[in-house]
């Protein structure tokens, strides 16, 4: 019998939830971080619309496979240097996301305009398009990050980092519906800005492991329906 991988299942249900919301195209990527200096990530050749556990492979912080054979995504150094730079960092998500990137391609700081984007605070920016394709690269990102619960990089994706793989997919999506909610409102206007008070009432009452479930299960229903409506899956 195959080892068990805690959370490795959990791991792809993200995966696939984050392209149904639009948010991982064919090149994203999440990770797990993994006992003894390694982490489980989406294989670069998955198919991220249709990935299972068995796409999920075990990488050390070089690269070096640990579990599986298939090459971990060209990105793997942007896991593995947050993982080196941040012990409290269990799950790494790399996304693509429309609205943050549109805000990040024109210089626009992504600010808290509505209450679960108060989670996250005023974001750093990694002011780079390139891929995060070495470990320079991935210093370069984790000290952009530093304590932050997420970050962008320009022209390019989001990077969100949680305690689980549930806080770090919950994370992702407020960061894009914030973003959404920002850029449409400056459409039309200035977009009203939470205060800091009102961010760190914020913060109390969302920043709840029970609150990010609900949003799991509301993206995981939305993931079945576009499932279903597939030609040939009913």
């Amino acid at each position: 019998m195959p080892p068990q991988r805690p959370d490795v299942a959990a791991l792809a249900d993200a995966i696939r939830m984050l392209v149904a919301a639009g948010q991982i195209d064919y090149s994203g990527h999440a990770s797990l971080r993994r006992d003894g200096g390694s982490f489980y990530i989406n294989a670069g050749s998955s198919v991220r619309a249709s990935v299972t556990a068995a796409d999920i492979v075990a990488i050390d912080f070089d690269g070096a496979l640990v579990e599986g054979t298939e090459r971990p995504p060209l990105e793997y150094p942007l896991h593995a240097e947050v993982y080196r730079s941040r012990a409290d960092v269990q799950a790494v998500v790399h996304t693509h996301p429309r609205w943050s990137t549109l805000l990040s391609m024109v210089g626009v700081a992504v600010r808290p305009v509505f209450p679960q984007g108060a989670l996250l605070g005023d974001l750093p920016v990694l002011d780079s398009p390139l891929s995060i394709d070495t470990p320079e690269m991935g210093r370069r990102l984790a000290a952009t990050l530093g304590s932050a619960p997420a970050m962008l990089l320009k022209s390019h994706g989001a990077v969100i980092v949680g305690g689980s793989v549930l806080e770090a997919f919950a994370l992702a999506i407020y960061l894009e519906e914030n973003a959404s909610r920002q850029y449409h409102a400056l459409q039309i206007g200035t977009p009203y800005v939470l205060n800091g008070e009102e961010q760190a009432a914020c913060r109390a009452r969302l920043a709840s492991p029970a609150l990010f479930q609900k949003a799991w299960e509301h993206y995981s229903r939305r993931s079945d329906q576009s499932r279903d409506k597939r030609p040939g899956s009913g």
